[in-house]
C-alpha cells in the first residue's frame, strides 16, 4: 500500500471519530445546559471549548459564550478543526482520495454526513441543533458499520487505527476538563450540578449503561474515572485504545512486515495500563496523568506517520 494512501486512511478514520465525538459532546452539552441554573449553563460550554481546545479560536471571534454562539462554533464553523463541518470536510477529502478501496456503503455513510452541512448557515435552536447531532452520529454509525464488514485488510486497519489514537486523545481530554475545570464556583462537589455534569460525561462516550451495569453503588466519580481510564470493557475507554491500537499495529506488521518504534511504544503503554489502578491515579494527580497520556499520545501518532512513512 502506498504511504500517502496510508495516510489518507488513517486520517480518514481520525475525522470520522472526530466528528462523531463533537457531536456527542454538543449534544451531551445543550442537555446540560437545560438542567444546569445559571453560570453552571456557561461553564459548560466553556468546558466544550476546553475539550476541543479551540478556546482561543472561539476568543477570536469576539462573542460571547452561550448555547448559540458555540453550538455555532463547533458545529457550523469552518475555520477551525474543532468543528462538525471542518471534520466532515477533512474526512470526505481524505475519503475521495481513497474512493477505490471503500465500499459503496462507507462511502455513503461519510458523504451523507458531509451533505448534512450544505448550505447551512445555522445550526437552529436547541432542538434542531440536537437533530443535526443525531444525524451526524446516524451516518458517522452507518460508517463503522460499513467498515466492519469490509475486508479485514490494510484498508480497514488504518481506519480504524486512526479512530483508536483519535478516540484516546477525546476520552482523556473529556475526563481532564472535568475534572479541573467544570464544577462552578461556588457549586458542592457531589451536588446536583456536579451529578449532572458526570452523567454527561458518561453520556458523551455513551456510557450510562454500562456503568449501571458495573459499578452498583450509584454515580460515583471515582468510578466514572475508573470506568474511563481502566475498564477495557468500555470501548471509548483509555484501556480499550490503548488494547485496540496494540492489536492493530500487530496485524499490520503481521500484513506489511513494518515493525518499528510506534509497536514498542503502544506496546509499553498497553503494559502499563494494564496496572493501571484509578485510584493510584487519582491520588498521584488526575490532571498530571492525563496531561502524561495525551501527550504520549501525540509521540505515538507521530511514531505512526514515521513508521508507515505518511510524510
Amino acid at each position: 500500500m502506498l504511504a500517502r494512501t496510508a495516510s489518507s486512511l488513517y486520517w480518514l478514520g481520525r475525522y470520522v471519530e472526530r466528528a462523531d465525538f463533537i457531536a456527542r459532546l454538543v449534544e451531551a452539552t445543550i442537555r446540560l445546559d437545560a438542567l444546569s441554573p445559571r453560570p453552571a449553563g456557561r461553564v459548560a460550554w466553556e468546558s466544550a471549548l476546553a475539550v476541543t481546545d479551540t478556546v482561543a479560536a472561539f476568543a477570536k471571534t469576539g462573542e460571547e459564550v452561550g448555547q448559540d454562539s458555540v453550538a455555532r462554533f463547533l458545529t457550523l464553523d469552518s475555520t477551525h478543526s474543532g468543528s462538525l463541518v471542518r471534520s466532515l470536510d477533512l474526512a470526505r477529502n481524505n475519503a475521495r482520495a481513497v474512493r477505490t478501496s471503500l465500499t459503496r456503503e462507507a462511502w455513503t455513510g461519510i458523504n451523507q454526513a458531509w451533505l448534512l452541512f450544505q448550505n447551512r448557515a445555522m445550526p437552529g435552536g436547541a432542538a434542531a441543533t440536537l437533530a443535526l447531532a443525531e444525524a451526524v452520529k446516524t451516518a458517522t454509525r452507518g460508517f463503522e458499520g460499513a467498515i466492519h464488514r469490509m475486508l479485514r485488510n490494510q484498508t480497514t486497519w488504518f481506519i480504524r487505527l486512526g479512530q483508536a489514537v483519535e478516540r484516546a486523545d477525546n476520552t482523556a481530554r473529556l475526563l481532564d476538563v472535568k475534572y479541573h475545570i467544570l464544577l462552578p464556583a461556588g457549586e458542592p462537589v457531589g451536588g446536583v450540578v456536579d451529578r449532572d455534569q458526570w452523567t454527561t460525561i458518561l453520556q458523551t462516550v455513551s456510557a450510562v449503561t454500562a456503568y449501571r451495569w458495573l459499578y452498583s453503588e450509584g454515580l460515583q466519580p471515582s468510578n466514572v474515572i475508573d470506568l474511563l481510564i481502566a475498564r477495557a470493557e468500555l470501548p471509548r475507554s483509555l484501556a480499550a485504545s490503548a488494547e485496540e491500537t496494540v492489536e492493530i499495529l500487530d496485524l499490520l506488521a503481521k500484513r506489511t512486515g513494518m515493525h518499528g518504534e510506534a509497536d514498542q511504544m503502544a506496546r509499553n503503554r498497553q503494559a502499563r495500563m494494564l496496572k493501571t489502578h484509578s485510584k493510584e491515579v487519582i491520588a498521584g494527580g488526575l490532571h498530571q496523568y492525563l496531561e502524561r497520556f495525551l501527550a504520549e499520545n501525540d509521540d505515538l501518532h507521530f511514531a505512526i506517520a514515521g513508521q508507515f512513512k505518511f510524510g
